[in-house]
């Protein structure tokens, strides 16, 4: 096969078989890349090849909106791939949402697109990426399994072991840093779920330790066939647009695989041939986990042909440890201090003409409330790139005729408590779930009516 692991750092630019489990460059630390030689590859002439693929429904791989587009990520043969029908996803306009943002809903070409990953069997968009992990999981005979998570990590990992009976799992979560709409999926699926005492970043430094003393099969981001199958979000994208690129792609920040994985997916398909452009890409921080946004946008910090100034990072980081500052944002999939893909994400930024900017709790909130009454539940991380699109729309950096793709990270159900305290009216339930987390209000909040167990009093409602 021509696939390989490759250093993203161009001073080391080591390479490794794709049969090596590996989180990082053996020779000089940094993350890695899956790569292929491209030249020795069948490339589709066109994106639109893609689609003979639709009507073969009989073929697993194909009926997946992940393995429909195998050619792109070639590093295991048909019969290795773990699927469970992920993928399955919609792209839809929003003229409700696009109002809301500030975008020209009349505008033919242009308006607000949401692409709603809540529709994956774990109900994220990690099941794009735990496909091409576990699948590589299996093609290398691991028996064992793990990831730190904040939630929907665990969920997609225990879902793709429990139906497919591949390994047993185990899940690092942070003390009182996860949804009990996620944490149902793990205990479900049979997953062993180890409570860390301490927040994400604990969970995944002790996680990465444990697998490499044990040999367990880390799940994490920070594994690059998970950013592989996260490519492909991109790609269903463009199908969804008769294959023309967006002028935006917004989407949420937390340890910032999604974005990377973007930045990589447009790189190849430039290189190929397959788009004439790529869109610009914003990623948004919740204000209480904005690691990515100080540095990007206060420090100056950049890929610089893969030399980021490592001196800014760790000075931010040894601040960050010094004053134990948290991150803290009601929007626990998000929820991160230092994300493990910020190099990467630092070089989709530079390839994509990218900016960063963070949102309040307040503003996740009440996109959250737009999103759900224009026709999509998301969870209240996806919301932030809805806030976000409508800050850069205020911004003027947003053109309100362009075509922007905000990416719903997860469905509402990861989280119904942040969705019943929003908009219940039940003061007690919302100082309890959100008080100390800088949200004051309920702007748009659709509290049920109480009324009297009788047939006039009910219609005298109706007609209120």
């Amino acid at each position: 096969m021509h696939a390989y692991q490759h250093c993203i750092n161009p001073l080391c630019g080591a390479t490794f078989d794709v049969a090596d489990v590996l989180t990082s460059c053996p020779d000089c630390g940094n993350l890695l890349d899956i790569d292929y030689d491209w030249d020795k590859l069948p490339v589709p002439k066109s994106m639109r090849d893609f689609e003979a693929r639709w009507s073969n429904r009989r073929n697993p791989l194909d009926v997946s909106g992940v393995w429909r587009f195998r050619d792109l990520l070639p590093f295991a043969r048909d019969e290795d791939i773990v699927t469970i029908g992920e993928g399955q996803t919609i792209l839809q306009r929003s003229e409700a949402v696009g109002r809301y943002v500030g975008m020209n809903t009349a505008a033919s070409t242009g308006g607000l697109y949401l692409q709603y990953e809540g529709l994956n069997p774990s109900g994220s968009f990690k099941d794009n990426g735990m496909t091409a992990a576990s699948t590589h999981a299996h093609m290398v005979g691991a028996k064992m399994a793990a990831c730190a998570s904040t939630g929907n990590t665990s969920a997609s990992l225990a879902i793709y072991a429990s139906t497919k009976q591949l390994f047993k799992v185990v899940v690092f979560v942070g003390s009182g840093k996860i949804a009990y709409g996620k944490l149902s999926q793990a205990l479900d699926y049979n997953a062993q779920t180890l409570q860390v005492l301490g927040d994400f970043d604990d969970a995944l430094n002790r996680v990465r330790e444990v697998s490499g003393e044990c040999g367990i099969y880390l799940c994490n981001s920070v594994n690059p066939f998970r950013l592989e199958g996260q490519k492909t979000i991109m790609y269903r994208v463009l199908e969804s647009l008769n294959w023309e690129v967006p002028d935006w792609i917004v989407v949420p920040g937390g340890n910032l695989g999604n974005s990377s994985s973007f930045g990589k997916a447009f790189g190849e398909l430039m290189r190929l041939g397959l788009i004439d452009r790529i869109p610009r890409l914003a990623v948004i921080n919740a204000a209480g986990a904005n690691t990515l946004y100080q540095l990007v946008e206060e420090r100056n910090v950049a890929w610089n042909a893969g030399q980021p100034d490592d001196d800014i990072i760790d000075t931010f980081y040894a601040d960050m440890d010094r004053d134990n500052r948290k991150a803290s944002t009601l929007a626990s999939a998000i929820e991160i201090n230092r994300p493990v893909n910020l190099k990467k994400c630092l070089r989709a930024i530079e390839l994509c003409d990218g900016i960063v900017r963070d949102v309040t709790d307040q503003e996740m909130l009440d996109a959250k409330a737009q999103v759900g009454a224009g026709g999509f539940g998301c969870e209240p991380a996806s919301a932030a790139s809805v806030a976000g699109a409508k800050k850069l729309r205020a911004e003027g950096i947003i053109a309100p005729s362009d075509r922007v793709v905000c990416i719903l990270t997860g469905h509402q159900l990861k989280d119904p408590d942040a969705t019943v305290a929003y908009h219940s009216g039940d003061k007690a339930l919302f100082e309890a779930k959100l008080g100390t987390r800088g949200v004051e209000t309920a702007a748009y909040a659709n509290s049920p009516t109480v009324v009297e167990n009788n047939l006039q009093k009910i219609i005298e409602a109706l007609k209120a």
